[in-house]
């Protein structure tokens, strides 16, 4: 049974037939829309395409935002334009197929523990660092939803009062320090602080400030450019103090960092540790979770997405209801 899986971010969407066994097989691709009905098209688009290649059974959308407990609303998503929609009815009639709903982290996180760096793993805590940040907590192998859907929200943790204004509404959110946004925030801050140095990276934003993006300071950095080393750095010191601050909440066995940040985390990840270990309350004196990075990389949103599709496709009618 093939199923597709949809990863809907902030700035681009990702559709892929998988398989049983968590393997991609066919990708496509599109930016992101930042209006309602154009981001459905666009979704419908990408699936439509996929279906004239494979025969297509269900698809499992990863949503960067709130789901309702029922998997078929998104109550509000910062970054996209959904706000108490019924997406997946409106999917499902336009599609002809069945369609659940996941935050995008948790279906990352029950990927990841099927098929990836969680394996075993009692209580993990996923942590993708994309956009922004999206949290997961899974408990025995089962997703920690909360009384309405929307738990762990970790990405809008304030971890600086008064700090950077977040898409949320609230200021100084873990995410505006510590994801691909924030990284490319944080080198154009040092850079007009530090207007004399000369690197890659300055000398490309005198021509497009624009395009220092946070795949591109990731790339300056792994090309040893100080600047950019500099804004990684930092990334590590606030995911080290989001992961000690997670970790005296929930003191998970294991934490997973997901998303397309997490390719650079040679360059983060050691430091992250380090940091969150002189952080964690009781430090020296408790064990301490694993972390590790996400076995299925980028796509682990994607192939979760598509893997509940499945689990539903055969008793779920294409308008949500159980057969």
């Amino acid at each position: 049974m093939l199923t597709v899986g949809v990863d809907i971010g902030g700035t681009s969407v990702r559709a892929g037939v998988v398989n049983a066994d968590g393997a991609v097989i066919d990708i496509t691709r599109a930016l992101t829309p930042g209006e309602e009905g154009p981001l459905e098209d666009a979704i419908t688009t990408a699936v439509a395409e996929l279906a004239t290649r494979h025969h297509i059974s269900a698809v499992g959308l990863a949503v960067a935002g709130f789901v309702a407990t029922d998997r078929r609303t998104v109550r509000f998503a910062p970054h996209l334009a959904w706000r108490q929609a019924p997406v997946a009815q409106r999917l499902s009639r336009r599609t002809g197929l069945p369609v659940v709903l996941e935050h995008d982290a948790n279906a990352a996180a029950l990927a990841e523990h099927r098929f990836g760096a969680s394996r075993g793993a009692k209580i993990a805590v996923m942590v993708a660092l994309g956009t922004g940040i999206g949290g997961a907590l899974l408990i025995d192998g089962k997703v920690y939803r909360g009384a309405h859907g929307v738990a762990p929200e970790l990405g809008h943790l304030r971890l600086v009062p008064d700090g950077r204004p977040c898409p949320c509404g609230k200021n100084g959110c873990w995410e505006r320090y510590c994801s691909g946004t924030a990284l490319s925030t944080t080198a154009v801050e040092l850079l007009a602080k530090n207007p004399g140095v000369s690197t890659v990276l300055v000398r490309e934003a005198l021509h497009d400030s624009r395009a220092i993006t946070g795949r591109r300071v990731a790339a300056a950095a792994r090309d040893g450019d100080p600047l950019a080393l500099r804004a990684m750095a930092d990334l590590a010191k606030w995911l080290g103090d989001g992961l000690a601050l997670v970790a005296d909440v929930y003191d998970p066995e294991m934490v997973v960092i997901g998303g397309g940040v997490s390719e650079s985390a040679p360059l983060f990840l050691d430091d992250a540790r380090e940091r969150y270990a002189e952080t964690i309350t009781g430090a020296g004196h408790r064990p301490l979770a694993r972390i590790r990075t996400a076995q299925l990389g980028d796509d682990a949103g994607l192939v979760g997405a598509a893997t509940l599709a499945r689990d539903l496709a055969s008793h779920t009618t294409p308008n949500g209801r159980k057969r």
